[in-house]
C-alpha cells in the first residue's frame, strides 16, 4: 500500500477547442460552480484548432473567483522559461494565488520544430526542463539579478519578479525513467495520464520517482500525485471508470490508497456538463469519505476481503479497502475529520516553507537586503513569498484557523460532549501561546529586514513557533478527531 496521506483534490481537464468557445467557457463555469478544485488545459501551440492555452487561462482567470488554474502541461520548448515564469507569476498575482504550472519537455518533436522550436533529442529535452526549473524558481524569489549559464538556456542578469502571490507548484508530466527521476528530485507534483500510465504500470513508475526523491534528501510524500483520468458513467460496471458513481468512488479510492494519487483531474465525455457535475457532486465527496475512513481504520483493523476486481492490473487483490468507517464516525464526521487534517497538513507545509525562507537568508542564497528591496515595493501583509511578508501572511492564516476553532468548532464540541471541556480549555490556551509566538516571529522578521545582524532572533522565533505549533497540531488531532467523527461536527 502506498498512501502518502495528502488531502484529496479534484479537477477538470478540458480541451481548448477553438471551434466551440462558448461551450468551453460554459464548462469552465460549471467546474467552478460544482465545486471542483482545479481547471486545467492541454498546451499544444502548434495545433491550429486549439485556443492558445495561456491566453485562455488568463481570460478564465478574470471570469472565475475560486478555482485554481493550470496548464496540463505547458509545452516548454515553445515557451521560453523566463517568459513563462513571468507570465505565471503575473497571473498568480492577479488571481490572488490561484495559479499552478504544469511543465512538459515536449513530445511531438516534428511539430515543435515546424513551429520554430529547438531541435533536440529526447534526452536533451529532459536536460532543458531541468535547467528551466532552476531558473524559473530563481526568478520567483527576491534577490539580485539572475545569471544562469546552461546548455539550453541562459540569463545574463535579469531582475527577479514579479514575485508570485503564493509558492507556485511545478507539476511535471513524466513517463520515462529520466523524467520520472527528475520529477522525484525537483518537482512539486507528478502528472501522468491514465491512457499512457494505466494503474498496472504506475507502481514501477512510482518506484523510480520515490527512489530519486529519497536520493535527493526529499520525502516522497512531498511530491503531489495528479492523475488525468477519463471514463463513462454507466449503469453497469464494465471496467475501470466505466460504471455508476458508486463504482467510480471505489476505484478512485483504491487508486489513492494503493498507488498514492491525491488529485484526480477528469477529462469529461460527450455529455461534459453532466460528467463534471456527477464527478464533483457525487464522486468526489464519496472518495474523500472512503479514503478518510480507510486512513483511520487501516492500522487498527485487518484488511477486509475484496468486494470486486481491483483496478490495479484488473485482478482481485486483498488490498481493496472497504468504504465503511470504523462504526463510530458518521459520514459528516468523517468528512470533517478529513477537512481538519487537510488544514493541519497545509499549516505544516507552510511552516516548512517559512523555515526554508529563513534558512536561505542564513545561507546567503537570499539576502535580507534583497528582501528589504522587495518589501519596499509592496504592502507588508499582502504578499506571500518574501521574507517577512511571507511570514505575515502565514501568521494570519494560523490566527484565522485558530479563531474559527475557538468561535465555532470548540463550542460545538463542548456543547455535544461536556467531558471534552478540560481538553478544549488546554487547546484554547495553546492558541493564545501560539498567537504570542506568531507576533514574535513577525516582529523578528521585520527587524531582520531592517538589520540583517538580527537574523538570529528570527531563527530563534521561528524555531519556537515550529515546536509549539507542531506539538499543538498533533495533540489536537489525537484529542479531537474521534469526537468530531462520532458527534457529527460539521466543519
Amino acid at each position: 500500500m502506498t498512501d502518502y496521506g495528502r488531502a484529496l483534490r479534484f479537477g477538470a481537464f478540458l480541451t481548448p477547442d477553438a471551434n466551440e468557445p462558448a461551450q468551453l467557457l460554459g464548462l469552465a463555469a460549471t467546474a467552478e460552480d460544482a465545486g471542483l478544485d482545479l481547471l486545467t488545459f492541454q498546451d499544444h501551440p502548434y495545433q491550429p484548432r486549439f485556443l492558445d492555452t495561456w491566453t485562455l487561462l488568463s481570460y478564465l482567470a478574470a471570469r472565475t473567483e475560486r478555482i485554481r488554474l493550470a496548464p496540463n502541461v505547458a509545452n516548454l520548448p515553445l515557451r521560453p522559461p523566463a517568459v513563462l515564469a513571468r507570465s505565471a507569476a503575473a497571473l498568480d498575482v492577479l488571481t490572488d494565488g490561484r495559479v499552478e504550472l504544469g511543465l512538459g519537455s515536449g513530445y511531438f518533436f516534428d511539430a515543435i520544430e515546424a513551429m520554430g522550436g529547438p531541435v533536440r533529442s529526447a534526452g536533451e529535452h529532459v536536460d532543458a526542463l531541468d535547467e528551466a526549473i532552476t531558473l524559473m524558481r530563481r526568478l520567483w524569489q527576491p534577490g539580485p539579478p539572475v545569471h544562469f549559464e546552461g546548455t539550453h538556456y541562459r540569463l545574463a542578469g535579469i531582475e527577479p519578479g514579479p514575485l508570485p502571490a503564493h509558492p507556485i507548484e511545478l507539476w511535471v508530466g513524466a513517463y520515462q525513467p529520466r523524467m520520472l527521476a527528475l520529477t522525484g528530485r525537483r518537482a512539486d507534483a507528478w502528472v501522468p495520464t491514465l491512457a499512457y500510465a494505466p494503474p498496472d504500470r504506475v507502481g514501477a513508475m512510482t518506484a523510480i520517482l520515490d527512489d530519486a526523491a529519497r536520493d535527493a534528501g526529499r520525502d516522497p510524500a512531498e511530491v503531489r500525485r495528479i492523475y488525468n483520468i477519463a471514463g463513462t458513467f454507466n449503469q453497469r460496471d464494465t471496467g475501470l471508470l466505466q460504471g455508476p458513481p458508486a463504482r467510480w468512488i471505489e476505484q478512485l479510492a483504491e487508486l489513492a490508497l494503493q498507488l498514492g494519487f491525491d488529485t484526480f483531474v477528469l477529462g469529461p465525455g460527450d455529455d461534459a456538463e453532466r460528467d463534471l457535475r456527477r464527478f464533483a457532486e457525487e464522486v468526489a465527496p464519496g472518495v474523500v469519505e472512503t479514503v478518510a475512513a480507510s486512513r483511520r481504520t487501516r492500522t487498527a483493523e485487518p484488511e477486509p476481503a475484496p468486494r470486486a476486481a481491483s483496478v490495479i492490473g484488473g485482478q482481485p487483490t486483498a488490498g481493496h479497502a472497504e468504504a465503511a468507517g470504523d462504526g463510530a464516525a458518521t459520514a459528516v464526521g468523517q468528512a470533517s475529520q478529513q477537512t481538519l487534517l487537510a488544514v493541519h497538513q497545509h499549516l505544516r507545509e507552510e511552516l516548512e516553507r517559512l523555515q526554508g525562507v529563513v534558512a536561505e537568508v542564513a545561507e546567503g542564497v537570499t539576502s535580507a537586503e534583497a528582501a528589504r528591496g522587495h518589501l519596499n515595493q509592496m504592502t507588508m501583509r499582502q504578499n506571500y513569498w518574501t521574507l517577512g511578508a511571507f511570514c505575515a501572511s502565514y501568521c494570519r492564516v494560523v490566527a484565522i484557523h485558530h479563531a474559527i476553532e475557538d468561535s465555532a468548532m470548540f463550542p460545538e464540541l463542548r456543547a455535544a460532549d461536556a467531558s471534552l471541556g478540560p481538553v478544549l480549555d488546554r487547546l484554547g490556551q495553546q492558541h493564545e501561546t501560539i498567537a504570542d509566538l506568531l507576533e514574535q516571529v513577525d516582529d523578528a522578521l521585520v527587524a531582520t529586514v531592517d538589520d540583517d545582524r538580527r537574523l538570529g532572533e528570527a531563527q530563534t522565533a521561528v524555531a519556537k513557533l515550529g515546536d509549539a505549533l507542531l506539538d499543538h497540531l498533533a495533540e489536537e488531532e489525537a484529542a479531537l478527531l474521534e469526537p468530531i467523527g462520532r458527534l457529527s461536527i460539521r466543519l
